[in-house]
């Protein structure tokens, strides 16, 4: 389910918003009432590495970027048995992407990434992160000195032809009281200033699913207007933007088991996630027996499959086997 149609979080509509709790980001244009306002999903920061909020500015920007890398990250990765270098310049191995938009709060950042897949996650060191093909757009259309905003708001309520509509992005088991209060308290007033009683039984049901799209829970007035459309289903594209290509598996080229399972489903999923690496690690999955065996590969010489190895181990927690090609003969 895609979601065709957003709720704007509760901020200044200008400049840059983003909701970290729906891990979306909102470009406004115009100094209207109504301004234009396009919108991308974004990677956030981790529970342990949040995404900073409040109000700041993008300070510079920069085309291909070097990553200077930040003293707690470098350590993380000593520890891991994976030292960075004080800067890591453009390139395929550059976390920021070809883009960079440096926020005046020092150290935060938004940019590409040379990960897309962790686009949804909280996946990143406290940065905003875009797709490559969205983050060119933004940058494109976003000069020094524009205000960017940045809250947390899991629970929104929006209006639409008459109809109240409510979006929930946190499941129950994590409710934010404060958060929640304030939309108890705009649910309250809407019944008072309509005069009719909410149907509290879908508010309940919205916040118990958590689907993080627009849900309608209330007419205003009886038959005062019509809602957004139903959803519809769309064709399945033949080819994937963005999906990466795997070339072909040589008996003679060095691979990777990176594992091997019972249950085809984890094993696509798996070499999904491999391949969605940034920098790239090819992966397929071939059925053995009654097994399905998740190979990373073809690489050209035994230290590009060693590397392999020791970031299937880093990033993914994956114990990888060498595959000599002289043993699969």
């Amino acid at each position: 389910m895609l979601p065709l149609s957003f709720i704007l979080p509760d901020a200044p509509k200008k400049g840059i918003v983003i909701n970290l709790a729906a891990m979306r980001l909102f470009r406004f244009k115009g100094e209207s009432e109504s301004p234009a306002v396009s919108t991308y999903p974004v990677g956030v920061g981790t529970e342990e590495r949040p995404s900073p909020t409040g109000q700041m500015y993008v300070e510079r920007k920069v085309i291909r970027p070097t990553w200077h890398v930040p003293a707690s990250i470098a350590k993380d990765h000593r520890q891991k048995g994976d030292p960075l270098p004080a800067a890591v310049p453009p390139g395929p191995q550059n976390p920021l992407g070809e883009y960079a938009l440096y926020l005046s709060k020092s150290s935060y950042l938004i940019h590409g990434t040379n990960k897309p897949a962790s686009i949804g996650l909280r996946a990143t060191n406290g940065c905003i992160r875009l797709y490559p093909e969205d983050v060119k757009k933004l940058y494109e259309n976003t000069p020094v000195k524009t205000p960017v905003y940045i809250v947390n708001q899991p629970y929104l309520l929006g209006q639409y032809n008459g109809v109240v509509y409510m979006e929930v992005h946190a499941p129950p088991e994590d409710l934010d009281a404060v958060e929640f209060d304030k939309i108890y308290t705009k649910l309250r007033n809407i019944e008072k200033e309509s005069g009719r009683t909410l149907d509290w039984s879908k508010v309940k049901k919205v916040l118990a699913e958590a689907r993080g799209i627009p849900v309608p829970v209330f007419e205003i007035r009886q038959g005062s207007g019509r809602g957004v459309a139903e959803a519809i289903e769309l064709k399945h594209p033949g080819k994937l933007y963005g999906r990466p290509e795997i070339p072909e598996l040589k008996t003679e080229a060095w691979s990777v088991l990176a594992a091997d399972v019972h249950d085809k489903t984890d094993a696509v999923r798996l070499a999904a996630i491999i391949n969605h690496q940034g920098p790239q690690i090819p992966a397929r999955v071939l059925s053995k027996n009654v097994s399905y065996r998740v190979i990373a590969g073809p690489f050209n010489d035994i230290r590009e499959a060693e590397d392999a190895i020791k970031r299937l181990k880093i990033d993914l927690e994956i114990d990888g086997t060498l595959i000599d090609p002289v043993k699969k003969r």
